[in-house]
C-alpha cells in the first residue's frame, strides 16, 4: 500500500536482522540505525553491536574495556536511569561501547611535542626534539638525543613528551638507540632497561611552562607532575634498531604526559665516560577524541571517563589524528 513502511525487524528473527545490521563498520553508522525508532534502538541496545564493533575496531583494547566495563568506570553524560536493573544496565554498558567506538582513534602515534629531558649533552645539536625525527641525517647533521657523560653506568635519565590528546590508551613504546659511526669502535649507546611513565601537570597553570624553561633542562619537571602510571622494566638489547615495548595491556594516560626512563648504560665513549644517546622515540596507541573528559578518583589513576554522546559520535569522521606511517614495528 502506498505510503506504508515495512520494518524489517519485526518481520524477519532475531538472528537474521542481527547479521544484517553486523554488516556495519562505521560507529556513526549504528547510531543512526539506532536513531531510527525505538525498537530499533532497544534492539541495538540490546544485542550490543557497539561492543561487537568496538572489539573488532580496537582488539588490543580488549582486556580494558572489559574492566572498565566491569567496574562501571565509564559514566555517559547526561545517562538517565528507568528504575530497571537490567534495561539500565543494558543502556549503560550499550552507552560505554558507542562512546568508546565513536571516540577512540585507530592505531596512531601518539607524541605532539618532546618537552624535556633530564639532562643534555649539546642542547642545540643534541636535544630531544631530536628523537621525534625518524631520520637518522637531517640537512647533513646526524639526528640524536644525548645525555651527560657519566662515571658510574648506574646514573639514569629521563625523557619527557607531550601526547597528541589529554587521554590516550598506549599500547606501544618504540624506542631506537644512537650508534656512534664516528668513532672506530662504533658504540652503541643504550640503556640495559626502559620504564615509563604516565601523568598529568599538578596545576592545570602549568601546562604552558612545560613546553617553556622545561625544555632546555633549566627547571626539574618532576616536581610539577603527578605520575598516575608506572611500568615494570623492559630489557633494552645493545643494537642499533627501532625496539619496540609493548605493555602487558593499554594503558589510558590520563593528562597527557609521558616518559621514558633509560637505566643502566652500557657503552663507554672515547672520553671514558657512560653516555645514553637515543635516535627515534615512537608511541602507538588510541587518542581519545576531546567529546571525553576525565575525573579523577585519586592519584592512582583511577578515574571516571565521561563522554557527550552526541559531540563524539558527530566529530569521529572528522578525527584530527594522523594514522600510522613510515618505519614502525607495530603490526
Amino acid at each position: 500500500m502506498e505510503g506504508s513502511s515495512i520494518d524489517f525487524i519485526e518481520l524477519l528473527n532475531g538472528d537474521l536482522s542481527s547479521k544484517i545490521i553486523s554488516i556495519l563498520d562505521d560507529p556513526a553508522d549504528v547510531v543512526c540505525v539506532a536513531s531510527v525508532s525505538r525498537t530499533w534502538r532497544e534492539f541495538v541496545t540490546a544485542s550490543g553491536f557497539f561492543k561487537s564493533l568496538r572489539l573488532r575496531l580496537f582488539p588490543a583494547l580488549s582486556s580494558t574495556i572489559k574492566a572498565i566495563e566491569e567496574n562501571n568506570a565509564i559514566e555517559p553524560l547526561g545517562f538517565n536511569t528507568t528504575g530497571s536493573v537490567e534495561v539500565d544496565k543494558l543502556k549503560k554498558n550499550h552507552g560505554v561501547y558507542a562512546f568508546l567506538a565513536a571516540g577512540l582513534v585507530p592505531p596512531t602515534y601518539c607524541i605532539v611535542k618532546a618537552i624535556s629531558a633530564s639532562s643534555t649533552d649539546h642542547y642545540l645539536e643534541e636535544n630531544i626534539h631530536n628523537t621525534l625525527e625518524p631520520r637518522e641525517v637531517v640537512n647533513g647533521m646526524l639526528s640524536y638525543w644525548s645525555s651527560l657523560g657519566e662515571s658510574s653506568s648506574e646514573v639514569p635519565e629521563t625523557l619527557t613528551y607531550k601526547l597528541v590528546s589529554k587521554l590516550c590508551f598506549i599500547t606501544d613504546i618504540n624506542i631506537k638507540p644512537y650508534q656512534d659511526i664516528t668513532d672506530y669502535n662504533f658504540p652503541i649507546f643504550s640503556a640495559s632497561a626502559v620504564r615509563f611513565r604516565m601523568g598529568h601537570v599538578r596545576e592545570p597553570q602549568q601546562g604552558k611552562d612545560l613546553l617553556g624553561d622545561y625544555e632546555g633542562g633549566r627547571r626539574s619537571i618532576e616536581d610539577h607532575v603527578v605520575w598516575t602510571y608506572t611500568s615494570e622494566k623492559f630489557p633494552m638489547v645493545q643494537e642499533h634498531r627501532l625496539q619496540n615495548f609493548k605493555l602487558p595491556e593499554p594503558v589510558l594516560a590520563i593528562g597527557g604526559l609521558l616518559q621514558i626512563e633509560l637505566l643502566g648504560r652500557v657503552a663507554l665513549a672515547s672520553d671514558d665516560l657512560y653516555y645514553f644517546c637515543v635516535s627515534n622515540v615512537q608511541v602507538v596507541g588510541h587518542p581519545l577524541t576531546n567529546d571525553f573528559v576525565a575525573d579523577l578518583i585519586d592519584n592512582s589513576g583511577k578515574c571516571v571517563l565521561k563522554c557527550n554522546e552526541k559531540t563524539a559520535v558527530c566529530n569521529n569522521s572528522n578525527s584530527r589524528f594522523e594514522p600510522l606511517s613510515g618505519e614502525q614495528v607495530y603490526p
